[in-house]
C-alpha cells in the first residue's frame, strides 16, 4: 500500500476546523484533525506546502518512521503549529491501518482497558445559582463528572461563562476581543462556588475546575488549600507552565489533585512535571502532542510516576480528534478522564461518527479505523472564517494571561 495524495479541508459548521485526508492505491483513506485555535491557516500551510508533498509514495503502515521523519528530519522541532500538522498525519495514518486491517484503532494499541471512557461535561453560570442549575441539568442528562465555573461579582466577563444562553465558545469571529480579570476576587468566590455545589449534590458527584492558567503558584496554593474539603477530582491549569519548577510550590502546600498541559505538544513540556510527580493529570491532546505515535510514549513515561491522562477536549478539536481521544483513552492503562464538550449539530453533520455517550461514559464504536468520516460537500457550505482567542486584561489595563 502506498499514499498517493492527501490534501487539507478546511470548514467551519460554527468554529473552523482543519482536516487532512490521506488517500492510498488501495482506495483506502484517512483523516486527521490539525486544529490549531486562532493559527488554523498556519497549520493548513505547514501542511500543504512542507508535508503532504513529503508523503506521496510512502507506505502508511509506516507510522514510527513517518513520524520520526517529520519530526527529527524537519531540524525545527516542537511547537504547536509543527505538532499539530505532524498530528494530523499521525492520525489519518492510524485511521488508515485500522480500516485496512477491519478493526478499530484501540485493538491496534493494545486493546480495551476497560468498557467506556469516563467524561466532563461544563457547567456554568453567571453567577453561584445558575452555575448550580447548569450543574442539575448535566446531571440529569447522566453525566458522572462535571467541570464547574461562574461569574465572579465585580469582574464583567469570566473564563467558561457564555455571555448568551448558548454554549461557551471563547473564539470569536473577527479580531481578538478583550476579557478582564481580577484575581483576589476569584480567590474568595471559588471556595464559595464549590461550597455551595457540594451542599446540592452531595459527595458522589466528581468536580472539577479551571484556573485557566491565571494564578501565581503561591495564590494557585492557597486556592488549592482551600478547596480540599470539596474533594476536586481536579484543579486545572493553575499557573502557567513554562516554569515547571512552580508547580512544586503548589504541591507542598496542597492535596488537591493538579491537572495541566492542554498547551504542551511535546513530552518536554511536562517531563519535570511527571518526574517529579508536580501533576496528577496530564491534558496533552493528541491533535496538539503528535497524534498517538507521541502521545502513547508519554502516557507510557507518565503511567511510572503515577501521572493520569485528561486529555483536552473541548470544541476546538473536531470530530476526528475526539474519536481519537476515545480510543486512546479505551486503550492506555493509566487513563484518567476525558473532556467532552458536544459539538454543534452543524458539526456533527459535517463529521459523521461512530462514537457515542451513555450513562457518564463514551465509547469510540466498533467501526474499523477512527469510526469518523467528513462529509466533503456539505464542509464546502461552511467556509473557513477568521477567528481568534481573546487576550486578558487586568482591571488595571495590564495584559495577563487568557
Amino acid at each position: 500500500m502506498k499514499i498517493t495524495k492527501a490534501n487539507v479541508i478546511l470548514t467551519s459548521p460554527g468554529r473552523n476546523f482543519v482536516t487532512l485526508k490521506i488517500e492510498t492505491d488501495e482506495g483506502i483513506y484517512g483523516l486527521g484533525d490539525g486544529t490549531l485555535n486562532g493559527r488554523e491557516m498556519a497549520v493548513a500551510a505547514y501542511l500543504g506546502e512542507h508535508v503532504i508533498p513529503c508523503l506521496v509514495g510512502r507506505d502508511p503502515f509506516q507510522t514510527e518512521d513517518i513520524w520520526q521523519y517529520l519530526y527529527r528530519g524537519a531540524y525545527w522541532r516542537r511547537g504547536p503549529v509543527t505538532m499539530s500538522a505532524i498530528s494530523a498525519v499521525d492520525l489519518a495514518l492510524w485511521d488508515i491501518k485500522g480500516k485496512a486491517l477491519g478493526t478499530p484503532v484501540y485493538n491496534l494499541l493494545g486493546g480495551k482497558s476497560r468498557e467506556g471512557v469516563l467524561v466532563y461535561a461544563h457547567a456554568n453560570g453567571k453567577d453561584i445559582d445558575h452555575a448550580l442549575d447548569d450543574v442539575a441539568r448535566h446531571v440529569e442528562r447522566g453525566y458522572k463528572a462535571i467541570r464547574v465555573q461562574s461569574g465572579i461579582p465585580g469582574v464583567p466577563v469570566t473564563y467558561g461563562v457564555p455571555k448568551g444562553s448558548g454554549p461557551y465558545e471563547p473564539a470569536q469571529r473577527g479580531l481578538p476581543t478583550q476579557a478582564a480579570w481580577a484575581t483576589e476576587p476569584y480567590l474568595r468566590h471559588v471556595p464559595r462556588l464549590f461550597a455551595r455545589v457540594r451542599e446540592t449534590f452531595g459527595d458522589d458527584l466528581h468536580l472539577l475546575h479551571d484556573c485557566h492558567h491565571r494564578l501565581t503558584p503561591i495564590e494557585a496554593a492557597r486556592l488549592g488549600k482551600e478547596l480540599e474539603p470539596f474533594h476536586l477530582f481536579w484543579m486545572e491549569d493553575p499557573t502557567p507552565a513554562e516554569l515547571q519548577q512552580g508547580f512544586g510550590i503548589i504541591r507542598q502546600h496542597t492535596t488537591t489533585p493538579i491537572a495541566v498541559g492542554e498547551v504542551f505538544n511535546s513530552l518536554w513540556d511536562a517531563h519535570d512535571l511527571i518526574r517529579n510527580q508536580w501533576i496528577d493529570y496530564l491534558r496533552m491532546t493528541l491533535v496538539h502532542g503528535g497524534g498517538f505515535t507521541h502521545l502513547k510514549k508519554v502516557a507510557d513515561f507518565a503511567e511510572i510516576y503515577h501521572v493520569r491522562t485528561g486529555c483536552h477536549g473541548a470544541t476546538d478539536l473536531s470530530p476526528v480528534c475526539m474519536a481519537a481521544a476515545l480510543h486512546f483513552g479505551l486503550a492506555v492503562h493509566n487513563f484518567g478522564i476525558q473532556e467532552h464538550m458536544p459539538h454543534t449539530p452543524e458539526t456533527d453533520a459535517v463529521f459523521p461518527h461512530a462514537y457515542t455517550f451513555q450513562n457518564g461514559s463514551m465509547v469510540p464504536g466498533d467501526a474499523p479505523g477512527l469510526g469518523v468520516d467528513l462529509d466533503e460537500a456539505l464542509a464546502a457550505n461552511y467556509p473557513y472564517q477568521r477567528a481568534y482567542l481573546p487576550i486578558n486584561r487586568k482591571l488595571d489595563g495590564t495584559l495577563t494571561d487568557w
